[in-house]
């Protein structure tokens, strides 16, 4: 009985850590992949620009009430996006906006689209609208619907950062991805 038992152990860790493709959906119907969100502050070409602000954001040690515009590039690898490998890994674009909605920490409310212009899901778009604590190590939004492939679609994002920015102007964020769309089938 032991050495079933310990047969069943290891078969379930062979199964979890063994690698996932970068689009998989289970059983249920869940698709998940991962993609890098490029929030680039500075230099000729900024993608997150600052639309407004209350008389209060700049004495805020929270910047609450600042409001930045996106257009960010979503790719299949965290290179940054000056890299001669940008332009083949860009799947997308992170499109709306964010607000600093936290007086007493980094949280901010994030509204985007992310909009799929090559690979697996292009022509597809998923709305995602929630809290983004960004000092957080991992953070959970809500896919609140898409077009597309992604009709109708539900679920949730994970956001880990992987570049904070602070030298290089460009914050780097991995997405992964949890959704259903409304039939249950594969995105």
């Amino acid at each position: 009985m032991a050495a079933k038992a310990l047969l069943l152990v290891l078969f379930t860790a062979a199964t979890l850590l063994s690698p996932t493709p970068a689009t998989a959906a289970d059983s249920d119907g869940l698709t998940k992949f991962k993609v890098y969100f490029h929030d680039v502050l500075s230099g000729k070409s900024p993608t997150a620009i600052r639309i407004a602000q209350s008389p209060t954001t700049n004495s805020s040690s929270t910047f609450f009430g600042a409001m930045v515009a996106i257009d960010d590039p979503l790719t299949t690898t965290p290179a940054a996006t000056g890299s001669p490998a940008k332009s083949k890994d860009e799947v997308g674009r992170a499109q709306g906006s964010y607000t600093f909605a936290d007086q007493t920490t980094f949280g901010l409310l994030m509204s985007m689209n992310f909009v799929f212009t090559a690979g697996d899901h292009k022509g597809s778009s998923l709305a995602i609208y929630g809290r983004n604590e960004v000092l957080s190590t991992v953070r959970e939004m809500s896919v609140v619907g898409g077009t597309g492939k992604f009709r109708m679609a539900r679920g949730y994002v994970e956001a880990r950062t992987v570049d904070s920015g602070n030298t290089s102007g460009e914050t780097v964020v991995e997405y992964t991805v949890f959704v259903k769309t409304a039939a249950g089938g594969a995105a």
